[in-house]
């Protein structure tokens, strides 16, 4: 089984996350895998930035706010 390490990105109302997680690769057809971990990992961060939780998010992610753009 080989591993590789992907930046994931979560965008939740104003704020944008960098998450980084280890993705698990085999033969399977189901593959690659994203481990209990990192997932539970994915769902604090967006559950957090929901509910503007900003200190529980950059725990586990890099954080943005996003700022619309007027053109």
């Amino acid at each position: 089984m080989k591993t590789k390490t992907q930046t994931k990105i979560i965008h939740e109302g104003e704020y944008m996350a960098e998450i980084e997680v280890e993705l698990s690769y085999n033969d399977d057809e189901w593959s690659p895998y994203l481990s209990l971990e990192d997932a539970e990992k994915l769902d604090t961060v967006r559950l957090a930035l929901g509910d503007n939780d900003l200190k529980t998010a950059a725990k586990f992610a890099c954080i943005y706010h996003l700022t619309p753009v007027r053109v």
